[in-house]
């Protein structure tokens, strides 16, 4: 027996919602979230569907809402028919191109166009299938910083959730040396499946994608690579700040910093402290009211 809850409401606060599930620690797997456009009349209106194996407990309701904040919109339960609906979850999230990249579930085909990088990651996963304006405006940058000539050697991917982004950094510097990390152990079971499915090798040598499980920096074989030519941190704008010092340990002088996960609103801020920290803003993508910064580290 499934059952869904759904939370219709603007486009911005669903993908708030989504963001925000990036930090709860200890975040039921039974539920899986979508969030998606609503066909019809009013602009701008979105829905957050949350799929659950039982009927919902008031526990489930409330772990939905917290995503919103307060106020939080309304919940409506649904009964699903007898089917495989996370089956039916990946057929209706529709492939996104992002730069070179295509990514999709693996309901849909491969892009065959020359020059097509090809990514495959099913839908209900962790954070980071491509769908959400931060992953895919990570994506755009990584093409952008390959076509002005960045080189890669050493590269930490810091909140990886489902690997696509440390998946594409190897697609784009197929010698580099990879780790990828996340603060949720959930997440390195899905980023080994992951990398099966997408041909990445597993393992500790260039070429090769190793994955920790970690708070920041806090492994030693994450903290005893760096310095890196590029860390990526696609999480929120509070561990952003709070980890501006630790960035600057990791990255080498002249080297390179990915952020999303970030607010515009809260983009000065994120900014601030990793100027102070030593690094430049190198350009900035928006998308919706999210903000996507490429930092250098200031030489010296």
């Amino acid at each position: 027996m499934s059952w869904k809850l759904v939370a219709r409401t603007s486009k911005a606060a669903v993908q708030r919602a989504l963001a925000a599930h990036e930090a709860f620690d200890e975040w039921d797997p039974e539920i899986v979230l979508a969030g998606s456009e609503v066909a019809g009349d009013r602009a701008d209106e979105w829905a957050l569907e949350a799929y659950l194996p039982r009927r919902p407990t008031t526990t489930d309701r409330a772990a939905v809402a917290a995503l919103f904040g307060e106020p939080a919109p309304a919940l409506a339960a649904e009964r699903l028919p007898d089917t495989d609906w996370v089956a039916e979850t990946q057929k209706a999230v529709a492939p996104i191109r992002a730069g070179r990249f295509h990514v999709r579930t693996p309901d849909h085909p491969a892009d065959p166009s020359p020059g097509t990088v090809d990514l495959v990651i099913p839908a209900a996963q962790a954070f980071g299938t491509g769908q959400h304006a931060t992953t895919a405006g990570c994506l755009t940058m990584l093409d952008a910083m390959k076509r002005r000539g960045v080189v890669v050697r050493e590269f930490a991917d810091i909140g990886t959730g489902t690997g696509v982004l440390a998946f594409a950094v190897l697609r784009l510097w197929p010698g580099a040396r990879a780790i990828a990390s996340d603060i949720d152990a959930v997440c390195e079971a899905v980023v080994v499946e992951n990398a099966l499915l997408n041909a990445v090798a597993l393992g500790t040598a260039r070429g090769e994608l190793a994955m920790v499980v970690a708070e920041g920096f806090d492994d030693a074989l994450l903290a005893g690579r760096a310095p890196y030519d590029l860390v990526i941190a696609n999480i929120l704008a509070g561990p952003l700040i709070a980890l501006a010092g630790d960035f600057a340990d990791a990255v080498r002088p002249g080297g390179h910093l990915l952020l999303a996960g970030l607010l515009e609103t809260q983009e000065s801020a994120v900014r601030a402290a990793c100027r102070t920290a030593g690094f430049r803003l190198a350009a900035r993508l928006a998308d919706g009211d999210w903000s996507i910064l490429w930092l250098r580290r200031r030489a010296g």
